[in-house]
């Protein structure tokens, strides 16, 4: 395997890990927005509290990816801080928001504590929607081709170098299908956080229909590739890995709500991350081995090899740390999160 390769793996690596813990964070903030019925201040409160302790280090995964991509690929990094500069910004911006927004809500106070709270609870909240939206889009740009140097190359205006890219049909649909992927994550891991049935039994039934939904989203995303993203999708179709990597998704699908019906939810948060990875590598292998499709290749975007490997040494000396300290602050603040005798787990 070329440093390059391995380098680029470990990005989408980082990438990965962001989907499944950063972005249930994300969908998090979606039920939050979404709350209703009688319990909702208590659902609200339960999302705060899975969120609390844990949701600035998910954002470790971002930034090792950023950081990565900047350092081993800066022309990808230039590229793309060029064509998707306003999506990215407004990444950047939720991302910000919804963090501070978050502090405000769950820790504020003081004489008007109740109406400030509700006000930033709704910025964290509107935030959590917007961000993964943009996410996906700016993702879905990349999928079909259309970050290349110059923007769309139909012209040399504004919109044909920074909105023509993202702003698409296909590109859209992979926005909504980010934001109902994490919003199906979350709902499915706060099974688990609840300690309240009723509570516990909320948010099964909110899984139960985000992951209908997203299996629909998915259905979307196909069909608007055919024009879209055409190199993806005869890699999603074609391709030699393609048949096993379908139908392992679709078990891991199938386990997933199977596991929520039956009140299995260890199962189904297992099934539910890998199905959510799975997608992830379906389109990072339907688009090999170009890092941004149709012209950059990993090997041409890549820096000199002795950058990657002064990068992969210190990636290895980092992971001493940050790895170890990722699971001692999970085992601290996650494992109080234990189901209890109601309800089969």
């Amino acid at each position: 395997m070329r440093l390059a390769d391995l380098v680029a793996g470990i990005v989408f690596l980082a990438l990965n890990g962001y989907a499944v813990l950063g972005g249930a964070d994300f969908g998090g903030g979606v039920w939050a927005l979404l709350a209703r019925g009688t319990r909702k201040d208590r659902q609200r409160e339960l999302i705060a509290d899975a969120i609390g302790p844990v949701w600035e280090a998910n954002h470790v995964w971002l930034i090792l990816a950023l950081v990565l991509l900047f350092t081993c690929f800066p022309a990808a990094f230039a590229r793309l801080g060029i064509v998707l500069h306003i999506p990215l910004s407004l990444v950047l911006i939720g991302i910000v928001l919804r963090g501070s927004a978050f502090t405000f809500w769950r820790y504020g106070g003081g004489a008007h504590g109740d109406e400030a709270q509700r006000h930033w609870g709704s910025v964290f909240a509107v935030a959590s929607l917007i961000t993964p939206l943009l996410l996906g889009t700016a993702v879905g740009a990349i999928a079909s081709g259309s970050v290349r140097a110059g923007g769309t190359g139909s012209g040399a205006g504004f919109y044909d170098v920074y909105v023509a890219p993202w702003w698409t049909a296909f590109a859209l649909s992979v926005g909504a299908f980010a934001l109902v992927a994490f919003a199906f994550l979350a709902a499915v891991y706060l099974t688990l956080e609840a300690q309240q049935p009723e509570l516990r039994e909320d948010f099964r039934r909110r899984a139960l229909g985000a992951g209908a939904a997203l299996f629909g989203a998915a259905l979307l995303v196909l069909t608007l590739s055919g024009s879209g993203a055409p190199r993806m999708r005869a890699g999603l179709i074609f391709a030699p890995w393609a048949v096993p990597l379908h139908l392992l998704t679709g078990a891991t699908a199938v386990t997933a709500l199977a596991g929520l019906w039956r009140r299995r939810y260890r199962l189904a948060r297992v099934a539910a991350a890998a199905q959510v990875s799975l997608i992830l590598w379906g389109w990072a292998l339907s688009q090999y081995p170009y890092i941004l499709p149709p012209d950059l290749t990993i090997t041409e975007a890549a820096a000199p090899a002795v950058t990657l490997r002064l990068v992969l040494g210190a990636l290895a000396l980092g992971a001493v740390v940050l790895l170890p300290s990722l699971y001692y602050l999970f085992r601290v603040f996650k494992s109080r999160s234990q189901p209890s005798a109601i309800g089969r787990q």
